[in-house]
């Protein structure tokens, strides 16, 4: 995908507080004023800059400045390849970047999102959690509030794995299914993202998958301090995270405004590897979503808030159907 002369793409790396260099990127329009700010989470074992691309150019290209950050140990981040110590110190570096930029003087008065796909959207509720009265909402694609079942290993040989963790932390002996392949239905769009150098392809690490099922179980069982408004979006053929999940959090937040799209037939990879059509409906679906919950501005200047209070929508062969509270 071309980037258009109507928005400036950058690269930048930042040090975390352990002293790691911290690849980061944005996709801003240009020639126009921001909307508000979008801030990316991506999955396990990808990026930003290749694999996100298309979030970006997209998001930006509706009057969206977008940010992202990869994580420790993922795509031009230092560290360890895909070796996840401690789940808490990614959020608190995610955090730590996603404040820098809001504190800039240019977008100190824009609302702001979170983004996150898959593993992300575990990633970006846990930074809800954190910080609770930051945000203006959150996009959750496909969001990685439970492991499918699918995708886990035996249970005895977690067991294992949990007994061993500290001696064998970072051994990619997690017998795991091929995640592109179960992920990603479009085959031509499949093997571009395992041409993806930046991305993992290999075994989990004992360690990073004993903390993402931990980070996943902490916001399952805490769906009910889930506050903020947000919009998720779930293939219900998605065989990586699960849908019914997603149902779940919906059903449990507090939120007064929250809103869960299911696609029939719709892969985890909903945004990369679907079809153009359906690529192009679920884009269209959470651009929607943002404009109707970005400040609108008064005849003086001063920002309105508009927030509108959806319940649930659900396709349903291709139509949409709403139900408001």
């Amino acid at each position: 995908m071309e980037l258009s002369s109507t928005l400036k793409y950058e690269e930048d790396y930042i040090k975390n507080s352990r002293g790691m260099r911290l690849f980061t990127c944005s996709w801003i329009p240009a020639n126009q004023d921001i909307k508000a700010l979008v801030f990316l989470c991506h999955g396990y074992a990808v990026e930003c800059s290749i694999f996100m691309k298309g979030a970006g150019v997209r998001l930006a290209e509706a009057g969206y400045a977008v940010f992202g950050i990869d994580y420790e140990g993922h795509g031009k981040s230092d560290g360890t390849r895909c070796y996840i110590q401690n789940f808490e110190s990614i959020i608190d570096d995610i955090i730590a970047f996603f404040k820098s930029v809001r504190e800039r003087s240019e977008y100190q008065s824009k609302a702001r999102f979170l983004y996150g796909e898959s593993m992300g959207g575990c990633v970006a509720l846990h930074v809800h959690r954190k910080e609770p009265t930051s945000w203006s909402g959150a996009v959750l694609v496909a969001p990685m509030c439970k492991i499918s079942e699918n995708m886990k290993p035996h249970p005895l040989v977690i067991r294992v794995l949990t007994a061993l963790s500290p001696l064998i932390g970072t051994w990619r002996i997690v017998p795991t299914k091929d995640v592109i392949e179960m992920a990603y239905k479009d085959p031509i769009k499949r093997e571009k993202i395992r041409e993806n150098s930046l991305i993992y392809q290999g075994w989990p690490r004992v360690k990073t998958a004993l903390e993402m099922a931990q980070a996943s179980l902490s916001i399952e069982q805490r769906f009910d301090e889930v506050t903020l408004p947000f919009l998720i979006l779930h293939g219900d053929a998605d065989r990586v995270t699960d849908p019914e999940c997603s149902k779940q959090l919906h059903s449990a937040a507090k939120s007064f405004d929250k809103e869960l799209k299911l696609y029939p037939g719709m892969w985890h990879g909903l945004l990369v590897a679907e079809p153009d059509k359906n690529v192009e409906i679920v884009f269209n679906d959470i651009v929607s979503w943002l404009d109707k919950r970005i400040p609108a501005r008064s005849s003086n200047g001063d920002e309105l808030l508009k927030y509108s209070i959806v319940n649930v929508s659900q396709y349903d062969n291709s139509q949409t159907k709403t139900r408001s509270m």
